[in-house]
């Protein structure tokens, strides 16, 4: 029987410990510090060399604390490996939240490739605009305030990580400050622009090729849905499944100003109903957080189109099921060949990935890609700033319940949508019905008619009362 292989050595009872960890020869040391263990690594495969090592790392602690500095730290890499991996156990808890993914590649593509050879309590001011030189750099652009504050934002979890576990002092660490140019604001369609985009989607559908036109006609679909709901693209609707779906149906009564024969043959005012549709949508995958969202007569009529061509069935009733499917699917033209072997084949369902270069290709071949005015290209991002501002100007949304619709806050619409001035907002600040409603005077009260008698000043008014 092999004699077993002696890997931790005390070398000073309750105050300093050699060992090896499995699979590795080097020698770590365990030592404790304010009644705390630090762990560090010798770097030394001798077991003699490890002990001068270690006595010389505790000795260096106690200098280190005596100069208010921490006892022992980690480089850079080594807290944001710990902090990516805290980032993802959060993941399948209620704290996660959609930011957190965009963190980790920040923290992957930009912090650990500069910070990361640095020991993380040695990243001072001067490291810091060292770093902004080489982001700049790398992103061939000067970055945007909002992006500036994603990358503070991911640089202080990899802080909060290092002072929990005291890598750093609270006062040694830097005071993260944004300057970064101001976002400028994304390009929309216009309503006239909005009208064509819509209209022409069917001629573009048809002219092409069989096999692509299942693509297109989600490209369209989702186009709507995004023009009639404001939501982000990407995850908020292709996240979305059939199960996060209800209806909503109540119709509108109203007199067409006709007068019909009742049953009885006599005359009364005919009476119609408009159908107001709703589709109430849980949108589960968000940037900030889940949120209902409520789409209308266009958004019913493109799930409905979608729940026939995939699953012959109409959207009530896909709802009903408990369809657990993305909504956002479709099935490809198949080929010859698998017809021929068997006529009732039906294609899988695909959820699709080309969305932002299809609607690119669209939006050029339509003569709608560089907006007039900001001379950009236009994306699909921009539908969303459509949404809100047909909503602010024409329909007359209130910006507290426009920010609840759009999972936003009220200060960001104030800030993206400034440029909504008084010209463009002239429906609006018509005020039909604040002027109807001051107009009438079927409610005068006796308080306030005139009375010659009515002594001056505040005072006086007081007494009387």
């Amino acid at each position: 029987m092999s004699e077993k292989k002696d890997t931790t050595h005390i070398l000073v009872p309750h105050k300093l410990v050699l060992f090896q960890r499995p699979r590795s020869e080097v020698w770590q040391c365990r030592f404790q510090m304010d009644g705390k263990w630090q762990r560090a690594s010798t770097g030394a495969y001798d077991l003699n060399e490890a002990r001068e090592k270690a006595f010389d790392l505790i000795q260096e602690a106690g200098f280190r604390k005596r100069m208010n500095y921490v006892p022992i730290t980690r480089s850079f890499k080594n807290v944001a490996e710990y902090t990516i991996k805290k980032l993802e156990e959060a993941r399948h808890t209620p704290d996660f939240k959609p930011i957190f993914e965009e963190y980790r590649v920040l923290i992957t593509k930009y912090l650990v490739p500069f910070f990361g050879k640095y020991k993380i309590d040695s990243i001072n001011y001067q490291l810091i605009e060292e770093f902004k030189k080489w982001r700049k750099v790398r992103m061939n652009a000067e970055p945007s305030r909002s992006t500036e504050l994603n990358h503070n934002a991911a640089l202080n979890r990899v802080f909060d990580y290092a002072e929990a576990n005291g890598f750093i002092h609270a006062v040694n660490r830097p005071k993260l400050t944004t300057v970064g140019r101001v976002s400028e604001r994304r390009p929309d369609f216009s309503v006239a622009e909005t009208i064509n985009l819509k209209a022409n989607f069917a001629h573009w559908i048809e002219q092409t090729k069989e096999d692509s036109k299942p693509i297109r006609q989600l490209l369209r679909d989702y186009v709507f849905v995004l023009l009639d709901t404001g939501a982000r693209p990407g995850k908020e609707l292709l996240s979305l499944k059939w199960v996060h779906l209800a209806l909503d149906f109540r119709p509108d009564l109203y007199e067409t100003g006709k007068i019909v024969a009742d049953e009885y043959g006599e005359a009364e005012k005919e009476i119609a109903f408009r159908p107001k549709h709703a589709v109430i949508l849980d949108i589960t995958e968000s940037k900030t957080k889940r949120r209902k969202s409520v789409g209308r007569l266009t958004t019913w009529q493109v799930f409905n189109d979608i729940a026939v061509r995939n699953y012959g069935k109409k959207l009530e009733d896909l709802i009903k099921e408990g369809c657990t499917e993305h909504v956002f699917m479709y099935r490809e033209v198949l080929g010859r060949r698998t017809l021929n072997a068997d006529p009732h084949a039906q294609a899988p369902l695909k959820i699709p990935t080309s969305f932002p270069k299809l609607f690119e290709k669209y939006l050029a071949e339509h003569n709608l890609l560089v907006d007039p005015i900001t001379n950009k290209d236009r994306v699909l991002y921009c539908l969303r700033h459509t949404y809100a501002t047909i909503a602010l100007e024409r329909d007359k949304v209130a910006v507290h319940t426009l920010a609840k619709q759009m999972g936003t806050s009220v200060k960001m619409i104030e800030q993206h949508y400034s440029h909504l001035d008084a010209v463009k907002a002239i429906d609006q600040l018509r005020g039909e019905e604040s002027l109807a409603l001051l107009q009438d005077h079927t409610h005068l009260d006796d308080r306030y008619t005139y009375n010659p008698e009515q002594k001056v000043g505040r005072h006086e008014t007081k007494k009387r009362a």
